[in-house]
């Protein structure tokens, strides 16, 4: 999952990307509101953290342009505006969650896993197609009754195509939420990775469509 971050405190900025990328999600940190305008256009990210007192361009500027644009990545507010009017208005100007500064890194961990459950139209962490099962909470994957260990790209990945089972997930949306879409991605980089999660589920759980990208199927064997 690729996150952008937009906040402009380096202290709190690095605290979060630090976190994020220990729960497994490709962080793009910004610092300004002018540069999130930019990255929200480019529509390369799952989910967006956004404070409102940004330099450049408020954030509840960015946000009302953002939707004005026809960008509907989700985006949660991170602010020390906590006033309930502030709250309104920022939810009406096309925020899907609020949360008010300070907040601990556990509740906004919890708060990005219910925003993916309400994108992917979940009731719960787990995700479960055929005899595969992924908990977003746990971290824990199972297939065929057994525990299977994972890295955190291998699991990222995993989840990627569990939430589009059925569906192609094209190779340069793949890059873009593993390694985020700053990052030079060497040629192979991503077959490796695929390869190597076949070994540890089974090379008919992940089909390939060559030159496209992957998919898992809907009831995976």
């Amino acid at each position: 999952m690729h996150i952008i971050l937009v906040e402009d405190d380096p202290q709190l900025g690095a605290a979060i990307q630090r976190a994020l990328e220990r729960l497994s999600y490709t962080v793009t940190w910004l610092l300004d509101g002018c540069q999130a305008i930019t990255a929200l256009r480019e529509e390369t990210a799952d989910l967006v953290l956004l404070d409102l007192g940004l330099p450049g361009k408020d954030g509840l500027d960015v946000l009302v342009e953002t939707r004005r644009n026809n960008i509907k990545t989700p985006v949660l507010i991170m602010t020390a505006r906590n006033a309930l009017e502030a709250r309104v208005h920022g939810l009406d100007a096309g925020a899907d969650d609020y949360l008010i500064k300070p907040f601990h890194l556990d509740e906004l961990g919890a708060r990005i896993r219910s925003l993916t459950r309400r994108m992917q139209g979940l009731a719960a962490n787990r995700i479960e197609i055929g005899a595969l099962s992924l908990d977003l909470a746990t971290f824990e994957v199972c297939f065929r009754g057994e525990r299977i260990e994972l890295t955190k790209r291998e699991f990222s990945l995993l989840q990627a195509l569990m939430e589009r089972a059925g569906r192609l997930v094209r190779r340069d949306s793949l890059e873009s939420s593993l390694y985020g879409p700053e990052k030079a991605v060497s040629d192979g980089a991503l077959d490796v990775l695929v390869h190597t999660l076949r070994r540890k589920l089974s090379f008919e759980t992940i089909q390939n469509v060559r030159g496209f990208g992957y998919m898992i199927p809907r009831d995976p064997r």
